[in-house]
């Protein structure tokens, strides 16, 4: 009997028990019940639509998502959400969605414009060209889409002012698209300062011993143009030598900007001072050309002519620059052909860069004081690099491996090998 009654009270303690975890788990079970969508997507959507213009973005997505769990199909609705990703300036999440509508119907052309401004709104120029193109064969002649691609293509256009100096990924969202309380929200921060470090190391084949160049900078855009602050050291010859250099980047007027340079040392490694002008105009085509000088100060002034001729291709990049020294030998010239293809903006390409004849500008390492500052010498280089960054922009990466086969300075006729690897690092902030 004593046993049954025990049995008894161990099954109630057992039921008991199952009861208070069924209570426990009710409200649970009712809250994945009413996560199924279960209303009309039409009102929803209209609902979500007022939110969304109505300072509520958030609770506008939540409803938006909330639909798509049972129409994913419902491609206005997946559109709106990938929309207010963009003005969030959340693009990766826009174009996931964006990219997810393309793939079920090519034919929207609501999406195909949405996914472009996506891009050009989140500073990737290039990916919305490539955007602008696609959409074009299945619309041709689209005067909108038309626009998207020809504003992509002078995005692309990345003046030297910009390009590994400073990068801004400033959202330019149109006002009409938001309410007064979301712009702010929509602006993403500006990377007006960068901080760079760059390392260089030339082995050369015979004659020398490796030599070794590293540089620190600090960059600012303005509203004016870019302003760059660099210290160059070098260590040869078993000595250390330090230049100063500051570089301007004025814009003048719309398609048109400068270069002004100005540096100086104390170190027989480097001239005196030296300063340089240039200037940059845009022209039809995606083409840009440029004019200006250099002169290095050592015991006697070297003077460099030089310009360049640009040519912006989609996402190809083309610029072959000439300079031009006077001596008392007769003109020195030599030139450089530089390629890059981007993938996505300014901080993200593979280049090529081949050059013949040698300069001053670029190759002040290689003449000495003893040297009289040789400009004739026979040269030939090729370099090959790679620059990308994080999602963010906030830090780029970059690393170079070349090769030159040049004159030897004091014994002409005969020549050395030199190869150089070049790293280098950037970050950006507000």
């Amino acid at each position: 009997m004593d046993t049954l009654i025990k049995k008894e009270n161990k099954n109630l303690k057992k039921n008991y028990i199952l009861l208070i975890i069924i209570l426990f788990l009710s409200p649970f079970q009712m809250i994945g019940q009413e996560k199924v969508y279960n209303s009309d997507p039409d009102v929803s959507f209209k609902t979500a639509r007022d939110l969304a213009f109505n300072k509520n973005r958030k609770q506008a997505q939540d409803t938006l998502l909330h639909i798509l769990t049972k129409y994913s199909n419902y491609h206005d609705v997946r559109e709106f959400l990938g929309s207010t990703y963009a003005w969030d300036g959340d693009y990766k999440k826009a174009r996931a969605e964006f990219k997810y509508i393309l793939g079920k119907d090519t034919n929207r052309k609501t999406t195909w414009v949405a996914a472009i401004k996506n891009e050009t709104w989140g500073n990737n120029p290039f990916l919305a060209l490539k955007l602008s193109k696609k959409a074009l064969k299945i619309f041709p002649n689209d005067t909108e889409i038309l626009d998207l691609q020809k504003n992509a293509q002078e995005n692309t256009m990345i003046s030297t002012a910009t390009a590994g100096a400073v990068q801004s990924s400033t959202s330019k969202i149109p006002d009409n698209l938001t309410t007064t309380e979301s712009e702010s929200s929509l602006e993403k921060t500006t990377l007006n300062n960068t901080i760079g470090v760059t390392s260089e190391i030339d082995i050369y084949s015979e004659v020398y011993g490796s030599m070794l160049y590293n540089a620190i900078k600090y960059a600012r855009q303005t509203k004016y143009g870019s302003a760059i602050a660099r210290v160059n050291i070098d260590r040869r010859f078993g000595d250390l030598g330090t230049q100063f250099e500051v570089d301007l980047y004025p814009k003048i007027a719309k398609g048109m900007y400068a270069y002004l340079n100005f540096g100086l040392s104390n170190s027989y490694l480097f001239p005196d001072y030296r300063y340089g002008a240039e200037l940059f105009k845009s022209l039809p085509k995606s083409f840009e050309v440029s004019l200006g000088l250099r002169a290095l100060l050592y015991d006697t002034t070297t003077m460099i002519y030089t310009g360049s001729l640009t040519w912006y291709n989609g996402d190809d990049y083309w610029s072959f620059r000439p300079y031009f020294t006077p001596g008392d030998n007769g003109l020195s010239t030599s030139g450089t052909l530089t390629y890059r293809k981007y993938r996505s903006d300014a901080d993200n390409y593979f280049g090529i860069n081949a050059g013949i004849g040698i300069s001053p500008e670029l190759n002040q390492n290689y003449f000495f004081a003893n040297d009289e500052r040789i400009v004739n010498l026979k040269s030939q280089k090729l370099n090959i690099g790679y620059y990308f960054s994080t999602n963010n922009k906030q830090n780029a990466w970059g690393a170079q491996l070349g090769m030159i086969h040049q004159e030897i300075p004091f014994d002409q006729g005969n020549y050395f090998w030199i190869s150089t690897i070049l790293l280098s690092w950037e970050i950006r902030f507000r």
